[in-house]
């Protein structure tokens, strides 16, 4: 089973309470989104629940687990396994995070930022080309959210991105949500970071909602993907969209405390009523 690339569906990230329902229900979702390391075990239920989704619906592998940013070599094996599932789920797209999360083979259980040097961007540019050469595909980098940034960073964390995706020829995946939350906790202008962007690389979108924690210290934003997408988040969506004229693959991510399938499928409907007004709005200003 193969899929064009897809322009104009909105999707929701596949989590375990809701494959039940999925199988059950089938509800009008545009896609689905797998984060690929929970269905590397073939013998778990939520594998053999996953069997049965995708012969219904289109998906995308979202990965944490390749730490393209670390100075360890990749991890063959998790690369083996990340390879076999591509090839049973045929994924029309495979990301992972501008991040890294080992050290000498220990791994964090976070995505930590990166010191944004030139060192650092040959050893990720490396690494994704050994990926996408393995895979023989497209791997798709996401922008991160972070909380902390290196003193001796030198280079713009968008400009770092760009770098990435012409030296390797990868495609990025623009979590708006993730820009929105760095812009405060890092205090730079989203359109400063989104007039850097090739909008023709970028190949998914991803939306999600924040928490704002305070401190003695201050005020930081936390992209918990436990909320519903934030109002500014969605106008930079509109935005994106209205000044790019792309259609980009959009998915609703909800990952902490966890809504029902119909809240979130109502979070991809704002979504789709979106583009369908702009594409409505395209329509008649061609006629």
């Amino acid at each position: 089973m193969s899929y064009p690339l897809l322009t104009d569906m909105v999707g929701v990230g596949l989590r375990s309470p809701h494959h039940q329902p999925i199988i059950a229900q089938r509800p009008d979702i545009g896609w689905l989104e797998i984060h690929s390391e929970n269905y590397f075990n073939r013998h778990s239920p939520q594998y053999q629940q996953l069997l049965a989704i995708i012969e219904h619906y289109p998906m995308s592998c979202h990965g944490i687990g390749l730490s393209l940013g670390s100075v360890d070599p990749i991890n063959r094996e998790h690369l083996k396994q990340l390879k076999q599932l591509i090839d049973v789920v045929n994924p029309f797209a495979v990301s992972d995070h501008l991040s890294w999360s080992s050290v000498n083979g220990q791994y964090f259980n976070d995505l930590l930022p990166l010191p944004y040097t030139e060192e650092a961007l040959d050893v990720f540019c490396t690494h994704v080309e050994q990926v996408q050469d393995y895979l023989n595909r497209e791997l798709l980098i996401e922008n991160p959210s972070s909380y902390l940034s290196f003193k001796h960073s030198v280079i713009p964390e968008w400009e770092f991105l760009t770098a990435v995706q012409q030296r390797t020829g990868c495609g990025l995946l623009l979590d708006l949500n993730n820009l929105y939350v760095n812009s405060f906790n890092h205090q730079f202008d989203c359109q400063t970071y989104l007039d850097a962007i090739n909008p023709d690389t970028v190949k998914e979108i991803h939306l999600a909602g924040f928490t704002v924690k305070q401190f003695p210290e201050g005020e930081i934003w936390i992209d918990t993907h436990s909320k519903p997408v934030s109002e500014p988040v969605w106008q930079l969506y509109r935005q994106w969209i209205q000044q790019n004229g792309k259609h980009t693959p959009t998915l609703i991510e909800w990952d902490a405390e966890l809504p029902s399938l119909e809240i979130l499928l109502a979070e991809a409907a704002k979504a789709n009523a979106f583009l369908q007004r702009e594409h409505h709005h395209e329509i008649c200003c061609q006629q």
